[in-house]
């Protein structure tokens, strides 16, 4: 009952976290970082899309699995930003080096009104028009929650349909 009073009249803001992992047992390592998502505080797990297979893009390695899930929540742009980067520490997430294989990977795609360009953080992300693994189950994912007007828009049916077949993408 507290944890309710205390988030009372803060400010809720939609996000979407794209999910993604291709070492270990993935599958398991994506819905391990679910439940973390949804214990952060000051946030609810509005929606999961379904998990995709997908090719590695701009790196080598096994196929990917993929997912986006929508937040809603009071934290800031770079707090939501450190609580999944200790959501993927937290899971055993190892950075080798840029594009390695990983056992997960969270990455912060839109945040609802939040426009950042820095070193630690950029929003919208920079990449997320150009991955069929964020395109497909995002628009997956909008298609099931109730829509707002600061959502992001995914590419039209035809541009991830090309993007789908450039980059190989399939319902798991």
């Amino acid at each position: 009952m507290a944890a309710a009073l205390v988030t009372e009249g803060l400010p809720r803001f939609r996000a979407f976290v794209g999910l993604g992992a291709n070492l270990g047992p993935a599958r398991e390592n994506l819905q391990a970082a679910l439940l973390e998502l949804r214990s952060l505080p000051w946030t609810t797990l509005e929606g999961v899309s379904s998990f995709y297979v997908t090719k590695a893009v701009g790196t080598d390695g096994p196929d990917y699995l993929n997912a986006v899930a929508a937040l809603s929540t009071s934290l800031a742009p770079l707090e939501l930003l450190n609580a999944l980067l200790a959501v993927e520490l937290k899971l055993g997430r190892e950075r080798p080096r840029p594009l390695a294989p990983r056992t997960l990977d969270l990455d912060l795609l839109w945040m609802e009104g939040a426009m950042r360009e820095s070193e630690t953080l950029t929003l919208p992300h920079p990449r997320m028009t150009g991955r069929a693994f964020v395109q497909e189950p995002l628009a997956e994912l909008l298609g099931q929650l109730p829509q707002k007007s600061t959502d992001p828009q995914p590419l039209s049916t035809s541009a991830r349909a090309e993007l789908a077949a450039s980059q190989g993408i399939s319902l798991e």
